[in-house]
């Protein structure tokens, strides 16, 4: 017994059917980070690296946009760093700067990036029952979200001035 009110049987058969109900996202999940872990041993995100150290000591300024696309894209922050941390942990020390302070400026422009995040903007919608109202809250989250980058990128580019 597992509690008062779920047994082993229950407690199967209700992670049956989550596994059921969550099967794609799952799946989604996985091959995001194979994705990403293929990219990491392959080499390619030293590649990429090399290519995007390119912009030099601009770079941290651009980095919180990275993340910003990257959560845009995949929906999720996790999924976003699993992706691209390596990639701006790479660039780092080929453009003078932190480490740390590049992949915590792509965490930060993922959150940043959830505002405007087409999957959030669905779930929310979806939770306060107002479906098919997707493009006004875009449109009120985007310039916050806008607003928020901007200001992360000139504060990761100044961070990066004094860590150099």
């Amino acid at each position: 017994m597992l509690s008062k009110t779920v047994n082993f049987k229950r407690a199967g058969a209700l992670l049956g059917e989550a596994f059921k109900e969550l099967w794609l996202p799952i799946l989604t999940i996985c091959f995001i980070l194979a994705i990403a872990k293929i990219t990491t041993y392959g080499g390619l995100t030293n590649a990429m690296g090399e290519g995007i150290s390119k912009t030099g000591k601009v770079f941290p300024f651009l980095s919180p946009i990275l993340g910003w696309i990257g959560v845009f894209m995949t929906g999720s922050v996790t999924n976003n760093n699993a992706l691209f941390a390596p990639i701006q942990a790479s660039v780092a020390p080929q453009v003078g700067t932190s480490g740390a302070l590049l992949v915590g400026a792509n965490t930060a422009g993922g959150a940043i990036g959830k505002l405007i995040s087409p999957q959030s903007i669905a779930i929310a919608t979806a939770a306060v029952k107002q479906v098919g109202k997707e493009s006004e809250l875009l449109k009120m989250t985007l310039k916050y979200s806008v607003g928020l980058l901007i200001f992360w990128c000139i504060w990761t580019f100044i961070l990066s001035l004094i860590l150099s």
